[in-house]
This record gives C-alpha cells, sequence and structure tokens, in this order.
C-alpha cells in the first residue's frame, strides 16, 4: 500500500450508479483526489441498490472507495457557481446525465473548457451523444442487449441470458478510466499543449467492441455468431464440468498442445478419432464427452492434480466463500479489509493491477453522504460556515 501514480489529480464525479463512478473509482485508487457529488435530496441511486446492512449499503462502499463525498445542487443557480469553482480547480469531471442535461444548466463543455482550458470531460451515456438513439435512457441490461453479447449467451436452443452483475457498465467504466488517461497524456506531454478534450462514452460500445471477430466473420463469411452454451467459436472442447464430488470446474483446450494433452491424460492416443490434432478438432464433440465423463469419474483434489501434472490448466468454479478461503486470493491480497466509519471493518476486492513503485491503497469505504462538505466546500474552495449553513437550508448542499 503506498501513494498512486496519480497523486495529484483532481476528478470531479458527478456521475451515478455503476459506470460513471466506476472510473471515477479505478483513479480513486491509484491516488487521485476525487469528489463525488451527490443531489442532496436524493443523492446517489446506488445507495438504494444491493444489500444494507443495518441500513447501511454495502455496494455503495466499494464503488465509493477513497471519494471524498459532497451534496451540490447543480441545476440551481448557487449550486453551478459552486460547481464551476470546483471545476476550475481540476483535471477531470465525469458526468452521466442525458445528452443536454449539463447545456440546459449552462455546464456544457464549451462553459468549462472556456473556465479550465486543460479539463478533460468524461461523458458517459446509454447511446452517446450524438445518433438517433442519444435521447433514450440506456442502462447496463439494454447495453448487453444491443452490444449483441446477451444474444451469443447461453444453451444453444435456450433464451439469451444476461449477466447476474453489472458488466456492461463495469466493461464501460473501464474504458472510461482508460480514455480519460490517453486525453491527459496528449494534454499534459502529447501534442495537446495544455489543451484538454471531451470524450464521449456510451455503454453498449465498450462491450460491442470487446465481442471478438464476430463483426468480420458476418461481413467476410455472412455468419452471424449464435448461442452454444459453454463451447467456444473453436472446434477444441471448452466446457463446465461436475466431479465425483460435485463440484464444477472449467476448462478450454484453446491450444493444440492442450488438445494433444488431454488426448494422453484420457489415454486415447490409439483411438483414430484423436490419432491426428485434425481429427481431434474434427470430433471435438467426442473428445468433450470422453472428457467430462473422466471428470465426473474422480473428485476434485485428483482432478485439479491430474491436470497440473499434464501441464493442462483447469480451474475449479468459485463461490465467493471459496475465494475467502483460497490461499492464493490470500496471498495475492485479493480481498482486503478497508476501514469504514459506520461498519468499522469491511472486506471488499483489492486493488488491480499492480505497480512495483506507486501501489495505489484503500484508505476507506465509501462515506456518508455529504461527509466531506466542509472539508472540501469550506476548506478548499473557501466557502465559509455561515453560507454553508444558508445554502444547506435553501438545499443547495
Amino acid at each position: 500500500m503506498g501513494k498512486g501514480p496519480l497523486e495529484g489529480l483532481t476528478v470531479i464525479d458527478a456521475s451515478s450508479i455503476v459506470a460513471g463512478p466506476m472510473a471515477a473509482t479505478v483513479m480513486a485508487d491509484y491516488g487521485a483526489k476525487v469528489i463525488k457529488i451527490e443531489h442532496p435530496a436524493r443523492g446517489d441511486a446506488l445507495r438504494n441498490m444491493g444489500l444494507k446492512k443495518e441500513g447501511v449499503p454495502l455496494w455503495w462502499k466499494v464503488l465509493s472507495r477513497n471519494k471524498k463525498a459532497i451534496t451540490l445542487n447543480l441545476s440551481s443557480p448557487e449550486g453551478r457557481g459552486i460547481f464551476l469553482k470546483m471545476i476550475a480547480k481540476s483535471d477531470v469531471l465525469i458526468e452521466n446525465f442525458r445528452p443536454g442535461t449539463m447545456e440546459k444548466w449552462g455546464l456544457g463543455f464549451d462553459v468549462l473548457h472556456s473556465l479550465n482550458r486543460g479539463l478533460v470531460m468524461l461523458r458517459m451515456t446509454g447511446f452517446g451523444q450524438n445518433g438517433p438513439y442519444s435521447h433514450r435512457p440506456g442502462f447496463g441490461t439494454v447495453a448487453e442487449a444491443m452490444s449483441g453479447f446477451a444474444h451469443i449467451t447461453g444453451e444453444k436452443n435456450g433464451p439469451p441470458t444476461l449477466p447476474a452483475l453489472a458488466l456492461a457498465d463495469g466493461i464501460a467504466g473501464l474504458f472510461g478510466a482508460a480514455a480519460v488517461m490517453f486525453a491527459l497524456r496528449w494534454r499534459d506531454v502529447g501534442g495537446g499543449k495544455g489543451e484538454g478534450q471531451y470524450i464521449d462514452m456510451s455503454l453498449y460500445e465498450p462491450l460491442f467492441y470487446i465481442l471478438g471477430p464476430q463483426v468480420t466473420y458476418f461481413d467476410q463469411l455472412g455468419i452471424a455468431q449464435q448461442r452454444s452454451g459453454n463451447r467456444g467459436l473453436g472446434g477444441a472442447p471448452r466446457n463446465a464440468y461436475q466431479t465425483k464430488d460435485a463440484r464444477w470446474v472449467a476448462f478450454s483446450a484453446n491450444a493444440p498442445a492442450i488438445i494433444e494433452r488431454i488426448v494422453r491424460l484420457l489415454h486415447l492416443e490409439q483411438d483414430p478419432r484423436f490419432a491426428t490434432l485434425a481429427d481431434a478438432y474434427k470430433n471435438a464433440n467426442e473428445l468433450d464427452a470422453q472428457l467430462g465423463k473422466w471428470i465426473q469419474e474422480n473428485d476434485l483434489k485428483e482432478v485439479l492434480e491430474t491436470f497440473e501434472q499434464y501441464e493442462a490448466a483447469i480451474g475449479p468454479v468459485y463461490s465467493v466463500a471459496d475465494q475467502f478461503q483460497d490461499p492464493h486470493f490470500l496471498n495475492r491480497r485479493d480481498i482486503v479489509e478497508v476501514p469504514d466509519p459506520e461498519l468499522g471493518q469491511i472486506k471488499m476486492q483489492g486493488l488491480v493491477p499492480r505497480f512495483s513503485a506507486t501501489p495505489g491503497s484503500i484508505e476507506f469505504a465509501g462515506p456518508p453522504k455529504g461527509a466531506y462538505n466542509e472539508e472540501i466546500l469550506r476548506d478548499w474552495l473557501g466557502i465559509s460556515e455561515e453560507r454553508l449553513k444558508e445554502l444547506k437550508a435553501k438545499g443547495v448542499v
């Protein structure tokens, strides 16, 4: 634990729920000063999503870690004035209001850039800032459907399957954090000469981007990828298999050498169906069935040890309860304990990735609403205590 590579960077997180806040969380983990803005009355909708303990929202604790939470009504004239003061002292703004909302409040990029020419503005919306769908509300589930992800996920004869997590939001958030850093590099050491810019990031496009070669397959071969359960695009075995002791393992023969090792492991070298690599690919379904049968006849420990002996990667299908006990997860600090003013100590995922010189740290979990109003509004911006009381009474902060 220690200082991160983004120390000295100031980020305003005016976004809500998952995608925009995820981008800000990554930056906060690595040393950026992130100021989280919430509406004084409503707060961030994430506070009312997911499970709670004693009324305390747990998802909020993870996604808002290391952020200094303040309350501010951006749509009010006084709130707009305070926001502009913050922008003048910041490097990055992250927002996810519908296109045109910031402009309606007099807070469009042209206004903000005229005040702070070095500002990088990440604009995250369901469908982007332009296009025929740009006015539509967009959430991760819609992005997972329209990106093509749901269409290729699930069993061959079953319905499309949606992920049991905020997948589109998470991927968009990581893309967003990377995009911000690209823009900052151009501003600071590239050809930007100190100029910031805005970034137009939709929810569906990052997920669409990572879905592999299916666009090219359709363009060149007229083939639209369909659902295939756990099987991959190639002919090699790829599946989840149940062991003798009712555990599940996941395996993919994603290289020719792995297929050859599996044939040896199953003692099928003399079987003409698997005599050559080409034969094995041709008879992949039979090889998959043979592998599933062998795994079902052995317990988890023997399966893992045998695969390790044959240098064929396989992994147990873990629940979070398994991860809490796994020695590798513990050694890598994949789960860390973080101090929290409301719950005392709380465990969550650690930092990813790992830097040798600037590792970053998690100083605290997501704070209560408005916990940093005094530090940010009074100490950083210089607003007096008396004025803060007036603004609070008017619902501005």
